[in-house]
């Protein structure tokens, strides 16, 4: 089965964004396909590499990298909502006047006909958070 994910939360919000990497990771593991991981909302803070979590607490931006570095994945933040809150490229960080792009690596930037385009051509579209 070929599914699009979209997560709407934050890695520190609540629960969704763990879930959906769980279950990202399961699909995978059990031989489907991801089409795309649609990261939008909130769900744009799991793609920067800003964030220092504690130690001893789950690190999901890098897990996030990790996985789309493991199987190709095309992972895509929200360009309206990263720019509401701050995460860029180089490019949108240039075209902003900002002086460093923050977005982790694995995630690209784009809009949401990339939303839209993953999914039309996917068996699902599995929605995480609000």
């Amino acid at each position: 089965m070929k599914f699009t994910i979209q997560v709407n939360t934050g890695p520190f919000t609540h629960q969704a964004s763990d879930s959906a990497y769980r279950f990202t990771l399961a699909a995978l593991e059990n031989g489907h396909e991801i089409h795309r991981v649609f990261f939008y909302h909130d769900g744009v803070n799991n793609g920067t590499m800003m964030g220092a979590p504690p130690q001893d607490d789950r690190n999901l931006q890098a897990l996030w990298s990790e996985l789309a570095e493991q199987y190709e994945l095309d992972m895509v933040v929200c360009i309206a909502a990263a720019q509401r809150r701050g995460v860029m490229d180089e490019k949108e960080s240039k075209r902003h006047g900002k002086k460093f792009a923050n977005i982790a690596p694995g995630f690209q930037i784009s809009g949401l006909g990339q939303l839209i385009e993953a999914a039309v051509t996917s068996d699902r579209l599995i929605v995480f958070g609000d």
